[in-house]
């Protein structure tokens, strides 16, 4: 429970310090005075969301802190406590502590989710949504939702494997086949040699032009063959320097030039005799450019793109047709998944509609308890695994249950969340003792409604520590404790101020609840006797819890 809650600096707050008892504790004052301030403070100790603007006026940082100890209600804790504390800077992001060490917002809420429990005035209209009806069955159950979770986790992880390995059975059938020909059309070209187009480029030119290159080729052989040629000369040149000392060089460089003469000769000849038209070959040369042509249009700019991709379509076609197989597994653990799915969610919703009717009761009574005599709850469970939760409520005799959007009046919907709470409450009892801060629940009641309430609050204490802001006089009759807030003067700026008010301070306070006016006789009369009566009804109620 908590036992100390230190703020500063927090709205209107300049510096407070509440210390709490076990029981239950009713929070008052005048609309305005700051009384929700109290509760923001112990949000912000839970990671609540900090927001700069909360930061008081000229301050450069709010801090909250709050003593815990873990103990039940009028119950000593165990050694040790725990201390939470919040820093909002005016400037900059907030800061959060745990027994002094720094710590994350998420820390902070996960040390605190097991020892209090907060309901804000507008968390009654979450009771209208379907989410927090279904959210409510469950947790009067103890209803599981893992093994549903499981399965659909098990479901998406199939298909997201399945997706991989190239979707559905048609989709991968159809890619494996296009795999399979576009590697078969690569592999059948045989292409050994990247720089094969280069020359099938020059042998396609001297096929095409094989007769006027044969004749220039003979023509030029003739050239250094023949009487008088090329050859000719030069064998004179050399006789001419042979035999001269100064020219034995010269005559070395002749000689050399003759036997290149006759080895280009020799070339010549073999090259005009290699070069027949040959129309079949030609053909042949053209075929092959073109197919390789045709296969850098498909598949790379270049032949080792075009190999390139080959090896990548290989790879992939060899997954594919592995992937056939583990599909036809996935497939099947697709199929058996899909079957306890539906296995689960029939588990589920069979479980959520044995737990409708024990809550609707247990929620029925409740109703009944806080001024609602009339009151018939029942609650319906449809859809997949019994998702679609609708509560139906009837307060008025003769008129069926319908959907409890439909027909309940602010108050009423405000006691139905507070009936629901205070059974689920219960249904947690044999759970780790909460605190329970209650923030202004009871809106839109009064009367015997709100005698009801009080009534109801303080069986809950018994069991747990309650925090509750309330206006009304009757539900803070029954607090063990009662913190009067008020927002004064000091120098000019508005201070919220708060204190444990007992005896007559708190006979005046509720006079003031009352009427308005704390200093009227008859006020505080009417406070004393209301005092009274409520102890009274709560050391019934209580003697009767135990």
């Amino acid at each position: 429970m908590i036992t100390e809650l230190r703020v500063k600096d927090l709205g209107v707050i300049q510096e407070l310090t509440l210390e709490f008892g076990p029981g239950l504790t009713a929070v008052t004052g005048e609309t305005g005075a700051g009384k929700t301030l109290v509760v923001d403070a112990i949000g912000l100790l839970l990671g609540g969301r900090a927001d700069n603007r909360s930061v008081r006026t000229g301050a450069a940082e709010a801090r909250i802190d709050g003593r815990f100890e873990p103990g039940a209600a009028g119950e000593p804790g165990p050694a040790g406590e725990t201390v939470l504390g919040r820093v909002i800077a005016a400037e900059g992001r907030s800061r959060a502590y745990i027994d002094g060490a720094p710590a994350t917002a998420a820390s902070l809420s996960e040390t605190a989710e097991g020892l209090v429990e907060m309901h804000g005035q507008h968390d009654h209209q979450a009771l209208l949504t379907t989410a927090t009806q279904r959210d409510a069955l469950d947790s009067f159950g103890e209803i599981s939702t893992s093994r549903v979770e499981d399965v659909k986790g098990s479901i998406r992880a199939i298909e997201a494997e399945l997706d991989s390995i190239g979707g559905d059975v048609h989709a991968r059938a159809r890619e494996i086949e296009l795999l399979r020909h576009q590697t078969q059309e690569i592999t059948d070209a045989r292409m050994d040699d990247v720089d094969e187009e280069s020359a099938l480029a020059l042998e396609e030119d001297a096929l095409a032009d094989a007769s006027s290159y044969r004749e220039a080729a003979w023509a030029a052989h003739e050239a250094l063959t023949a009487d008088a040629g090329a050859a000719d000369k030069l064998a004179a040149a050399i006789g001419a320097l042979a035999g001269r000392a100064p020219l034995a060089q010269l005559e070395q460089r002749a000689r050399g030039l003759s036997a290149e003469l006759d080895d280009l000769a020799s070339e010549i000849s073999r090259l005009a005799e290699a070069l027949v038209d040959d129309p079949r070959r030609l053909e042949e040369v053209q075929a092959r450019r073109r197919l390789l042509s045709e296969l850098r249009r498909k598949y790379g700019d270049s032949l080792e793109s075009v190999l390139r991709f080959c090896e990548e379509a290989s790879g992939r076609l060899g997954f594919l047709e592995g992937a056939a197989e583990r599909g036809a597994v996935l497939g099947d653990e697709l199929t058996r998944a899909q079957v306890e799915l539906g296995d689960a969610l029939n588990e589920l919703a069979e479980a959520r509609r044995d737990a409708a009717k024990p809550l609707a009761e247990a929620v029925q009574g409740a109703l009944r308890e806080l001024a609602l005599p009339r009151a018939e709850v029942r609650i319906e469970v449809g859809g997949d695994g019994g998702s679609d939760v609708d509560f139906l409520l009837s307060t008025n005799p003769g008129e069926p249950p319908r959907p409890i959007s439909k027909v309940a009046s602010g108050g009423e919907l405000s006691r139905a969340m507070l009936a629901l709470r205070l059974v689920l409450t219960g249904a947690a009892n044999s759970g780790h003792p909460k605190t329970f801060v209650f923030d202004e629940v009871d809106a839109g009641i009064g009367g015997q409604a709100a005698l009801a309430v009080g009534r109801a609050l303080a069986g809950v204490a018994s069991e747990h520590q309650v925090l509750v802001v309330t206006h009304l006089p009757q539900v803070a009759a029954f607090a063990d404790h009662q913190v009067a807030v008020r927002k004064v003067e000091d120098q000019g700026r508005a201070v919220t101020v708060a204190q444990l008010v007992e005896g007559a301070d708190r006979v005046v306070e509720l006079s003031r609840m009352l009427s308005g006016q704390p200093a009227s006789e008859s006020a505080r009369d009417h406070a004393a006797e209301l005092l009274e009566s409520a102890a009274a009804e709560r050391a019934s109620v209580r003697a009767g819890g135990a």
